[in-house]
């Protein structure tokens, strides 16, 4: 097997706190919330009624606007963030290297906006009247695949759906594939965008959502022990990953290099995770042993909010490190973004790169009340600048999905 360096030298981040760019991080840094009450339908019969909406997105803004009419937003969403990722990267995708650059992008819920509208369609007007880009815009390899058709990459081109664990796996099936030389680059993250009336009450019916209507800010609480629940969020994250030899020949800039990436099942629930931890522990060892490493200098955790997530999380965390784990710090971003579902391990990843390239490691907002089930260093409310190392990113999905990576500064 080739054992190639695999090194980041692009990224982009759209969320409700930022579209494109790294704008989200500036207010990650500060301890934003991007959580407001619901604008895009009518809330008052839902007993939540607050998000992580992206607000005041137009899609012709970002691409051409005959591509962006057949796409649902998730993979507008996608795009875009995957245009900026290769502009801030510098990499151009020519006839002479399109076949050795790829595209995984991964999410877990696609394109439901398009089924309701289409559903409805259907109902009123009848058949003949569905839009005939019905099924291309819902389907969830669709973002994959415009990434693809619109920038000329014409490598391995896949979708992952791992629920909340999608666009870790596909940054971590990404890397094995550079790393073992079936492509020299790749786009690589996830999108989501299912804050919709059908998308929104499912989970509130499943009870996963915090229910704080009267402090929507607040809500996110990942590790704190009033914690009741995630907030939806939407948005995309996107990473350029390439051969290190590849990217130097080009004098590219490098935010850090991804050295291990574990993946697992936990075979145990279709929503709950298993409360020994063991998936989520196995995937960290699986990581941290492809990284050569025991330890490493921060965490940026799955950390929901939910009690039975933050809680396992922390376990597994502390079985894996032992006492090594009360001295490394494990914030939650989520807890200023929401939860981008099949989103949110590629934003996140970019979280933990950037913590590495500057030295900064995000809060963990809205801790107010300690849990002695949950007793890490969370980096409550303030962000902390400390050089770091290493870093690992947590993501665990429905069914049991589980995905680490680690990252390293050069």
């Amino acid at each position: 097997m080739t054992n190639r360096r695999v090194v980041v030298t692009g990224i982009s981040v759209t969320t409700a706190l930022g579209i494109g760019g790294t704008t989200t991080w500036e207010n990650i840094k500060n301890g934003k919330s991007g959580v407001s009450p619901i604008t895009g339908f009518d809330t008052t019969d839902f007993s939540v009624h607050f998000a992580a909406e992206i607000k005041d997105f137009v899609a012709s803004d970002y691409m051409n606007p005959k591509v962006a009419k057949h796409l649902d937003k998730f993979a507008q969403y996608a795009l875009l963030t995957s245009f900026d990722a290769l502009k801030d990267s510098g990499l151009e995708i020519t006839e002479d290297n399109a076949d050795r650059i790829g595209v995984i992008i991964g999410s877990g819920i696609g394109g439901i906006e398009t089924i309701e509208r289409q559903h409805k369609t259907l109902l009123e007007r009848g058949p003949s009247r569905v839009n005939p880009y019905f099924i291309p815009m819902l389907i969830s390899d669709m973002a994959a695949g415009i990434v693809s058709i619109e920038t000329g990459a014409k490598g391995p081109n896949m979708c992952i759906v791992t629920a909340c664990a999608s666009s870790g796996n596909s940054v971590g099936e990404s890397f094995e594939m550079v790393k073992r030389g079936v492509a020299d680059a790749m786009i690589s993250g996830g999108a989501e965008a299912a804050i919709t009336p059908l998308g929104f009450s499912g989970f509130a019916s499943m009870k996963a959502l915090s229910t704080r209507n009267d402090d929507p800010q607040g809500a996110s609480r990942p590790f704190d022990k009033n914690r009741d629940g995630f907030v939806m969020s939407e948005g995309s994250g996107i990473l350029i990953l390439e051969e290190y030899e590849h990217a130097k020949a080009r004098n590219a800039k490098i935010y850090g290099e991804i050295v291990g990436y574990g993946a697992t099942g936990d075979a145990y629930h279709i929503t709950a995770p298993d409360p020994t931890g063991r998936g989520a522990k196995k995937a960290i060892q699986m990581a941290l042993k492809e990284a050569e490493l025991d330890k490493v200098d921060y965490i940026n955790a799955h950390g929901t909010s939910t009690q039975a997530n933050d809680k396992t999380e922390t376990n597994a965390v502390k079985d894996i490190f032992g006492n090594d784990a009360y001295k490394i710090p494990m914030s939650s971003t989520k807890s200023m973004t929401g939860h981008m579902l099949g989103a949110a391990g590629a934003v996140e990843a970019i979280f933990s790169l950037l913590a590495l390239h500057e030295g900064i490691i995000p809060p963990t907002i809205n801790y107010t009340t300690s849990d002695q089930e949950c007793d890490l260093d969370y980096v409550p409310n303030e962000a902390r600048e400390v050089k770091i190392q290493t870093a690992m990113s947590n993501s665990l999905g429905f069914g049991g999905h589980n995905s680490c990576l680690i990252l390293k500064k050069m």
